[in-house]
């Protein structure tokens, strides 16, 4: 059975009846995992079989796992620090930096993968413009070409690790104060800006590093009238013509009220695929949930299907053989060396 479009959520620690029944689908093809799933390394473990069990092949298996606040397993992982940390050691100390975000990068990736996950949502590539709080210590800096050298460690690592990264959220969310997960922004800058806000993404595209994006959920008033996640001027004009990527594209959760005027989640799921997403993210509902998978029963994209296959992970070691090893001691100590520093402060 083939991977199909829609990622959805599960409600405990453990799958429930229903949980099978719904991503046994033929419209399903992942899962993504939230810090309400996690109890212990040990059952995540568990949850995550159960998971790859459902299905041949297995549906990719997902987590948000940014650092800082957005990181959904805590007790038992390693803590990584936010992006603006990295972004900010950056402008004192640019090699040390980078090397960071690599080694960041590694221990996500390593960690996650050591249970059976395959992708992570992450690096947050919006720029800090000083205005988003839903993005705010997330992003790594202002000037995208900081941005662009720290994402491209950070996914390196992660690479390293066996872990395909997803960059978010194309075209650029840190110039709007309102968050998507409320309302729906709209952000009013002209092309010639947002160019600095799709810089990362061409440069991540140029390296060939990049196996997936996120979409926003915003309106770019000056070019479209729909919000990124739904517009083929974004998805396929922009982001596949002008930057060149050739990756999987992923909406945003169509859950958030951001959609609401966008029709049925039914419609929504159906308008972001045709606008050029590869998959839809469905979460929080599971009723619509339902709905949307049972009207994508018979949807079927052969690009989309070749694409998605390349997000699963690569290699998968066992935790204790991972926490053993010579490579996870080194990048804990070096992460432990860095957070134990004083902060330093430049005087006026």
């Amino acid at each position: 059975m083939a991977l199909g479009p829609v990622m959805l959520d599960i409600e405990g620690t453990a799958l429930t009846p229903a949980d099978r029944e719904l991503l046994r689908e033929p419209a399903v093809g992942g899962v993504i995992l939230f810090s309400r799933n996690y109890q212990s390394p040990s059952q995540l473990n568990d949850l995550v079989s159960d998971i790859r069990a459902l299905r041949r092949p297995p549906l990719l298996i997902a987590a948000d796992y940014e650092g800082g606040r957005v990181q959904r397993f805590r007790d038992g992982f390693t803590a990584i620090p936010t992006m603006r940390s990295l972004g900010r050691h950056f402008d004192s100390d640019p090699d040390e930096a980078v090397t960071m975000s690599r080694t960041c990068g590694w221990l996500i990736g390593a960690e996650l993968r050591s249970m059976g996950i395959d992708l992570s949502f992450a690096p947050c590539v919006d720029l800090d413009w000083g205005v988003s709080e839903v993005i705010g210590d997330r992003s790594f800096h202002r000037k995208p070409q900081v941005v662009s050298k720290l994402a491209l460690a950070l996914i390196r690592g992660m690479r390293d690790a066996g872990m395909a990264a997803v960059a978010k959220h194309f075209p650029g969310h840190g110039a709007v104060v309102a968050d998507s997960h409320d309302k729906l922004p709209v952000d009013r800058r002209p092309y010639s800006v947002l160019l600095d806000d799709m810089q990362p993404y061409e440069k991540l595209t140029q390296h060939r590093v990049l196996a997936g994006v996120m979409t926003s959920h915003i309106v770019y008033s000056e070019m479209d009238a729909l919000p990124a996640g739904f517009s083929p001027y974004w998805i396929k004009d922009q982001l596949r013509k002008q930057v060149g990527f050739d990756g999987a594209v992923f909406s945003d959760d169509l859950s958030m009220k951001a959609t609401a005027q966008y029709g049925t989640m039914s419609q929504r799921a159906h308008l972001a695929l045709v606008a050029g997403c590869d998959m839809v993210l469905i979460c929080n509902d599971r009723p619509a949930a339902r709905a949307a998978v049972a009207r994508l029963a018979d949807y079927s994209n052969p690009l989309s299907l070749v694409r998605l296959a390349r997000l699963h992970g690569v290699g998968a070691p066992l935790r204790e053989t991972l926490q053993a090893s010579d490579d996870w001691q080194a990048a804990r100590q070096q992460l432990d060396d860095w957070h134990d520093r004083p902060e330093l402060t430049l005087n006026a």
